[in-house]
């Protein structure tokens, strides 16, 4: 049971809610500890196929509650840092979950909200939906989101959004790699059904794997060590149950046995 979240679940995929409409769904200590669970149980959930995370109310997020922030800043420097690691390791459980993840995003994704939109495989927003790195307005930095949204803009953009704290309309966040799609915002739950819809249909093995092999290729530069891992991966990969399945369902002209 959580305080802060709602984890609807339809078929195989489950919706987490952030549900503190009344402070436009800023994490605290708690909602961060709660967020961080969620994605634990969901990753260890074989019935669970893909995940959506949506923010209840007219925010997807504002980020960090500046209150908590506030009194974290005014601890010792080790609560200060436990409280942050708590922070780093939630986005990690986010980005890192085997499972496809999509971001609902219907108005402001600031701060640590939009490190939660980019953590997520798929972003889909509203036109209505605003985004923002705005933590150098504080006198802070996006260092626990960074990872995240650099790995979703790259460097030249992070340059302009860290220093500048402006905010990025839908349209701007979709041209510069952060949102995949925009749609109205009666069309946005359809929008994002639409895309889990299409995730149903890969191999959830081969999703995991996918994901893996994006995060160990990035940067990397193409040298015959690293044709010898792709060649190894997709060889085990083959040999596989999963793979067995799919290559054998699609010669019968079938659905696998995961698609539903």
């Amino acid at each position: 049971m959580f305080e802060t979240l709602e984890i609807l679940r339809d078929g195989g995929v489950a919706t987490v809610w952030m549900n503190r409409p009344d402070r436009q769904n800023a994490f605290n200590a708690q909602a961060i500890a709660e967020l961080a669970q969620a994605f634990a149980c969901l990753a260890a959930d074989a019935d669970v196929r893909a995940v959506a995370l949506a923010g209840r109310g007219k925010s997807f997020s504002a980020g960090a509650d500046l209150n908590w922030m506030k009194a974290a800043g005014e601890a010792r420097f080790e609560d200060n840092l436990d409280d942050a690691r708590k922070l780093s390791r939630m986005l990690r459980a986010l980005a890192d979950m085997p499972k496809p993840t999509v971001a609902r995003v219907q108005g402001a994704a600031l701060g640590g909200g939009m490190g939660l939109a980019a953590a997520c495989d798929i972003c889909i927003a509203a036109t209505t939906a605003s985004f923002a790195t705005s933590e150098v307005k504080f006198g802070l930095i996006p260092s626990a989101i960074g990872p995240y949204v650099l790995r979703a803009i790259g460097p030249r953009q992070a340059a302009r959004y860290f220093l500048s704290a402006e905010r990025i309309a839908a349209a701007k966040a979709k041209e510069i790699g952060l949102v995949h799609e925009v749609v109205e915002p009666d069309a946005l739950d359809g929008a994002v059904r639409e895309q889990l819809a299409l995730l149903m249909d890969g191999g959830p093995v081969a999703q995991a794997e996918a994901k893996r092999l994006i995060r160990d290729l990035a940067g990397k530069s193409v040298d015959d060590a690293l044709a010898e891992e792709t060649a190894q991966r997709i060889a085990r990969l083959r040999m596989g149950g999963e793979a067995r399945e799919g290559l054998t369902a699609f010669l019968e002209k079938r659905s696998p046995c995961w698609s539903t």
